[in-house]
């Protein structure tokens, strides 16, 4: 019986809709020892059309493909102790892989996104994991009043500077007392500098350059770990 066959009744008519718009397959993902599966649009370039992720950065649908710096964060998420009850969200989810693995190693998820079709797909992908999440639409300029998390991850989020202060201010608000921050971009977004240079008042900043090589490609990712300087 194929994944999709055993879909729980709601998750199958979120694909079914899905499908309206979209030509899609599920695809393992894996990292360490979870294993997650993810439903991801196969038709790229039909969606994208030329579109560049550097350049065109306010229409480019950044959700749609799983990014270099999402699998990095993924295998960060697979290393995360874990305490019980522990809260983790996930920023500009998009297809969701860090906070499922995340979900996978017991963590209580919350993935996040500003589309509700960005947010079916996460629906869908957890269902065919066999994992419990919560996805929520989150507007990083008028964000919810939620309970703070552990642990707040994103992957590519800093793509736009003027969504770099409400970004900042969102931190502020859902990071609970000695919780940890963690980012992962591609080294030439260049917001990503800029997002640091803002952040280094209030938070202790490390950072790791990660470098990954695929079809004979490279590509440098760095990975951020913030916490506050005042606990």
């Amino acid at each position: 019986m194929s994944i999709a066959q055993e879909l729980p009744e709601e998750a199958a008519l979120l694909l079914r809709k899905i499908r309206k718009d979209y030509k899609v397959a599920f695809e393992p993902f894996r990292t360490r020892d979870v294993e997650i599966q993810l439903l991801k649009v196969q038709d790229l370039e039909c969606v994208l059309k030329g579109k560049d992720p550097f350049k065109n950065v306010s229409e480019f649908p950044f959700w749609i493909k799983l990014w270099e710096s999402a699998m990095v964060l993924a295998d960060v998420a697979a290393t995360l102790p874990v305490t019980a009850g522990a809260r983790l969200l996930e920023l500009g989810a998009g297809l969701g892989a860090p906070g499922l693995v995340a979900a996978a190693k017991g963590f209580s998820v919350t993935l996040s996104d500003y589309e509700q079709r960005i947010l079916d797909f996460q629906r869908v992908s957890a269902a065919a994991s066999g994992l419990k999440v919560q996805c929520r639409f989150i507007d990083w300029t008028k964000p919810p009043k939620l309970e703070p998390f552990d642990t707040i991850i994103g992957a590519e989020i800093l793509f736009r500077e003027d969504l770099l202060p409400p970004l900042l201010t969102l931190f502020d608000a859902m990071l609970a007392p000695g919780g940890t921050i963690y980012l992962a971009h591609d080294l030439r977004r260049k917001t990503l500098y800029s997002f640091l240079d803002k952040a280094q008042g209030r938070y202790t900043i490390k950072a790791k350059k990660i470098e990954l090589a695929s079809g004979g490609e490279s590509c440098s990712v760095m990975l951020n770990a913030l916490q506050r300087k005042d606990g």
